[in-house]
């Protein structure tokens, strides 16, 4: 024991490095073995007895010390500090005070009530700790001279100890206790101990096998790896971090899985049993036309949402889809909107027709003799509802330019009413006078200048380019 104190320093640098628990609440349970000394002197008896703790740390003179195992304690925390302890300890006697004696065999059995000062200490490693309680001791048979008397008796103890705790389960534990006999003093007596307590036990909630103190989820049982949090899908995810815990997935969506292996996470897949893209929220789009499968009624060839995915047919095969095509059955140009155009025959009959409108002399009045030749001019036209057509009025030279002119532009204007009137759309006809300007004969002899004086019609492109133009952007 004259190393002791080198020993209690040492474990004092040991443990002023270490964050322990100590017993407590999470590590109610507690075994401590170790060795006793018993002694007799400084207890203020009679000689060979000495003064109240005269010579306290005498260990060569006045302890009995039994060089081997010799106690052993259990303890349980009750709470708010105080630990219940029963001990049972064994020794050799051969000193009494100042007097040898032969080995009288020693045994005693103490409970006690402790209450640690370690709270009032900041809970650190350093754990003092006072005690009150009582017990029974057994001394063999003393011999002749001894003033040992009343061997067997009941004891009131009384204790003062220190546990030096350098791990959460793991204490070194030096106790004094003084051990009152009432019916004589020669007995009393200290007995102080040294040993090593082992903590254990606690409250484990949830029954997984991890002490509340240590589990992170202590309502729900868990696993050790994951600080006691469950992990209920098994794909080493535990739950609280796991986007789906009921179902098996992948780091890399957050514990959900990836079912059809297209890299999309099945709760951001509307497809999650079939390979697709992200465009298409997980669904797949074969012919890539931005139509998924599941929505297209073409899934192998590409076409437009607004058909279902399907391309759009050209039944005529005139280059206008058969949605823009007013007349899908009939090729025509996009100037017609697919509409077939008056070939260069029907241009010829029209104007064959126009020819033999008579206008009153230096008026735009149509004679009525010429009502049969316009009707059959409409029937033609009504032919080709898409093509637009443009009423050209013409002179001779006879008169001056500006007459001339403006006689022209009031008997286009004319026929384009009289058309109107009888059936053809406004939006299809134009008109304009071009006067003498474009004679088709000469202007020196009468049958020149009648055949200058002359309704025309032709194709007016431009107006048609516009108006296909003007529906596309409707």
């Amino acid at each position: 024991m004259k190393h002791l104190s080198k020993i209690v320093l040492a474990l004092f640098l040991i443990a002023g490095y270490t964050s322990v628990q100590a017993q407590d609440a999470n590590n109610p349970w507690a075994i401590t073995i170790g060795a006793n000394a018993v002694d007799f002197y400084p207890t203020g008896g009679d000689a060979p007895l000495g003064g109240n703790f005269e010579d306290y740390f005498n260990t060569n003179d006045h302890w009995n010390i039994l060089p081997a195992l010799s106690k052993i304690a259990v303890s349980r925390y009750i709470g708010a500090g105080f630990v219940g302890e029963l001990s049972g300890t064994i020794n050799k006697i051969d000193k009494y005070g100042d007097q040898s004696l032969s080995d009288l065999s020693y045994y005693s059995a103490d409970l006690s009530l402790d209450y640690s000062l370690r709270a009032l200490l900041n809970d650190g490693w350093f754990d003092p700790y006072l005690g009150v309680g009582g017990g029974y001791t057994w001394i063999g048979e003393s011999s002749a001279g001894s003033n040992i008397s009343n061997l067997d008796a009941a004891t009131l103890n009384g204790q003062l100890g220190f546990n030096f705790w350098f791990s959460d389960n793991l204490a070194l534990t030096i106790e004094s206790k003084y051990k009152h006999i009432f019916d004589t003093d020669n007995a009393s007596h200290f007995q102080h101990s040294a040993g090593i307590k082992f903590v254990f036990g606690g409250t484990d909630t949830d029954g997984d096998g991890i002490y509340d103190k240590d589990d992170e989820c202590p309502e729900e049982p868990g696993l050790a790896e994951f600080n006691g949090c469950p992990d209920s899908d098994g794909d080493g995810i535990e739950d609280r971090k796991d986007a789906c815990p009921n179902e098996a997935g992948l780091a890399e969506f957050n514990g959900c899985p990836d079912s059809d292996g297209d890299g999309i996470a099945d709760p951001d897949d509307e497809c999650p049993n079939e390979a697709g893209i992200a465009a298409m929220n997980g669904c797949p789009d074969a012919d890539g036309d931005g139509v998924k499968d599941s929505e297209d009624n073409c899934p192998d060839e590409a076409g437009p949402a607004d058909n279902n995915g399907c391309p759009w047919p050209d039944s005529d095969g005139d280059g206008v889809l058969d949605k823009d095509d007013e007349c899908p059955e009939q090729a025509g140009p996009a100037s017609t909107n697919g509409c077939p155009e008056p070939t260069a025959e029907v241009m010829k009959e029209l104007n064959e027709y126009s020819k033999t409108v008579l206008f009153d002399f230096n008026k735009a009045t149509i004679r009525k003799e010429s009502e049969d030749a316009l009707q059959s001019i409409v029937d033609i036209m009504k032919e080709y509802p898409q093509t637009v057509f443009h009423i050209e009025g013409h002179t001779d030279s006879v008169g001056s330019d500006s007459y001339n002119m403006k006689l022209s532009r009031e008997r286009a204007a004319s026929v384009k009413q009289w058309l109107q009137q009888h059936g053809v759309p406004s939006n299809r006809l134009t008109s304009e006078g071009y006067g003498e300007t474009q004679p088709i004969a000469t202007n020196s002899t009468a049958a020149g200048r009648q055949e200058n004086r002359r309704v025309e019609i032709s194709l007016d492109k431009d107006k048609e380019m516009k108006d296909s133009a003007t529906k596309k952007n409707m």
